[in-house]
């Protein structure tokens, strides 16, 4: 966890209004899912300079693919040679990358890259980047939910040991910890599908500021509203105060 309190260890982004901002600039929403590129490379070098250890990005919902034909296959190009561009650099800053959601529906193309991306960068210890892609809460749940019962109907597995730690395990973000803050840009205020289990306990932050927009000095102003929340995880502030003078 951050030596730093202050500072949370995880941070998780819904990355929206690229859109919205390619119609501010009269411009194709392709366009602004470029812009935002530029802001996702920005957010990782900010994050780390700051002390966050891992970063997860919803970059594609399970729901996404319901959006015009057009805009999916630009996105599923813009994936690829993202990675194409990036992975490299990543790699030399010591970043790991790894991919959470259901990604065989994607091209045979994206998969190898994806793949590929993740086995170049799985020995980097510095920065965990964690993009959701194809992901969704309910998938996960669901997901997790038939591991569980295969193990248990192979009684490799007790009902009765089924706690809400050992379901934490077969959710696919079960070697990280659970987000401490949740950003979400461009006015919205829903969680939309998103690590539903994981944010049980999560500080939320939310902005009118497109995504494309989300700069350095934004994303300082929510690690510092962070700072200033008390999380007390159920217990009183009494409790709170106690145990870390003990």
């Amino acid at each position: 966890m951050s030596k730093n309190p202050s500072i949370p260890h995880h941070v998780a982004i819904v990355m929206d209004g690229n859109g919205r901002w390619a119609n501010k600039h009269f411009l194709p929403r392709a366009a602004g899912h470029k812009e935002g590129v530029k802001a996702v490379r920005n957010t990782i070098e900010t994050c780390a300079k700051a002390g966050v250890k891992v970063l997860t990005l919803f970059a594609f919902s399970s729901e996404n693919w319901n959006r015009p034909k057009s805009e999916v296959v630009s996105l599923m190009n813009l994936f690829v040679s993202s990675l194409e561009k990036e992975v490299n650099k990543l790699n030399e800053n010591g970043v790991r990358l790894k991919f959470i959601g259901d990604r065989t529906r994607f091209s045979q193309k994206l998969q190898d890259k994806i793949e590929e991306s993740e086995n170049v960068t799985a020995n980097n210890d510095k920065f965990l980047l964690n993009i959701a892609a194809n992901y969704g809460g309910r998938w996960d749940i669901v997901q997790a939910c038939k591991s569980i019962c295969r193990k248990v109907q192979d009684q490799q597995l007790k009902m009765e040991d089924i706690s809400e730690q050992e379901f934490s395990n077969y959710l696919s973000t079960s070697t990280i910890p659970d987000p401490d803050l949740f950003i979400r840009t461009a006015g919205e205020q829903r969680i939309s599908n998103f690590l539903i289990w994981q944010m049980a306990y999560t500080e939320f932050y939310y902005t009118d500021v497109f995504w494309p927009e989300f700069d350095e000095k934004q994303l300082h102003i929510a690690l510092e509203q962070f700072s200033q929340r008390k999380r007390k995880f159920g217990l009183t502030q009494e409790q709170i105060e106690a145990n870390s003078n003990a």
